[in-house]
């Protein structure tokens, strides 16, 4: 069993989220590889108590990333900051030859970006992935199966997003999510994007043009000391882009992120439809996909399958039981070892986000910017 050691650089939930995972690896029955969490980082102690609690590994706590990425013991970090820190931080990651977990969207602009990307190319030994734990849900894999096998046929049309509907509520403080300095001019194309650009990107679809339509909804929030705050970045987006399929045959594909989207707590939503198969599936009916095969002149019927926990990477828990977002970010992080100690992923729809699907994001919400600003279809 090979064991790396990590380091994690911003203890918010994120940086929980990771450490729980690890505590559980345990769960997972057929790796030969496993994180052992020896050091933490955040520049508000009081956030690495939970470590200092949970984790006893934990062998270093300090507030400055620069001490964390000295430890000689680390061997690969993972980074949960806001946006306007990733292109700092991860370049110092990468630099010390630490393999990086990073969240999205690897850096708060395209200059930011640019910026990583030209640190991965000058060490080329360091392995460095994008966090986003959408595709990893059993409905998904599916659907990625189905792709592998050309169930769809010609692709007619794609749909993804991803809505939350927490700031529907006006009265919400503001958080870093909604100012220009922290989060970036994305708004909620950065913060959620990647999560329903994931499975369009790694089954090939490489937006081509798009329309977008960028809303900003709430003005001004409560500035937690009295007074409010104006409401700097976009809360929803809807980007309507052309994309080829497999055989170059071009078809409209819908990326959504909204973070005002009336009844939806946290939703990921996938829809793709083809001339010899179509396929849905949300995470409101987490469990369940929709697939419908058909064949000419023969009738067009929906089947609902229950997939129960169909998990790329095993565990204790029987197929025949429910999946959820913990058992997600276990799958995410069983792939990104896996890939550590393998060299490559176990298969194409079990593997993380990669820079280069990173970067092309970074291609498509700039271009959407373009498109908002001036009413018009962009071309990337």
């Amino acid at each position: 069993m090979k064991t790396v050691k990590f380091g994690i650089i911003g203890c918010g939930l994120m940086g929980r989220e990771f450490g729980s995972a690890a505590l559980r690896w345990c769960h997972l029955t057929d790796l030969d590889a496993r994180p052992e969490i020896v050091a933490v980082c955040d520049a508000n102690a009081a956030m690495s108590g939970w470590f200092r609690t949970h984790c006893p590994t934990v062998r270093q706590v300090t507030a400055d990333y620069r001490e964390l990425l000295r430890n000689p013991e680390v061997e690969a970090v993972y980074v949960a900051v806001p946006h306007n820190l990733h292109a700092e931080i991860y370049c110092a990651a990468i630099a010390a030859g630490k393999h990086l977990m990073g969240e999205k969207p690897f850096g708060i602009d395209q200059a930011a970006n640019d910026a990583i990307m030209a640190a991965i190319r000058a060490h080329p030994g360091v392995v460095v992935r994008c966090s986003s734990e959408s595709i990893f849900f059993p409905a998904v894999q599916r659907i990625g199966q189905m792709i592998e096998s050309g169930a769809f046929g010609q692709i007619i049309q794609v749909e993804s997003g991803f809505l939350h509907c927490s700031d529907l509520d006006p009265g919400k403080p503001i958080n870093w999510k909604r100012m220009l300095k922290l989060n970036g001019e994305y708004g909620s194309m950065g913060d959620l994007g990647m999560h329903a650009c994931h499975f369009p990107f790694r089954a090939g679809w490489k937006p081509k043009t798009v329309r977008a339509v960028l809303s900003k909804i709430v003005a001004e929030r409560p500035d937690g000391k009295g007074g409010m705050a104006p409401c700097e970045t976009w809360d929803n987006a809807t980007l309507l882009c052309t994309a080829d399929d497999a055989g170059g045959h071009e078809f409209p594909m819908t990326i959504k992120t909204f973070r005002i989207a009336p009844g939806h707590k946290n939703s990921w939503y996938l829809e793709v439809y083809g001339t010899r198969g179509s396929a849905k599936w949300t995470s409101k009916q987490i469990n369940t996909v929709e697939i419908m095969s058909y064949q000419p002149g023969a009738e067009q019927a929906w089947q609902v399958l229950d997939m129960g926990h169909e998990m790329a990477f095993k565990s204790l828990t029987g197929v025949n039981f429910e999946a959820g977002f913990s058992d997600s970010i276990l799958q995410m992080w069983a792939a990104f070892l896996y890939e550590l100690a393998h060299g490559k992923p176990k298969s194409r729809f079990a593997g993380c986000v990669t820079p280069g699907e990173a970067a092309m994001s970074h291609a498509l919400f700039t271009a959407a910017l373009e498109s908002q600003r001036h009413q018009s279809t962009v071309a990337l």
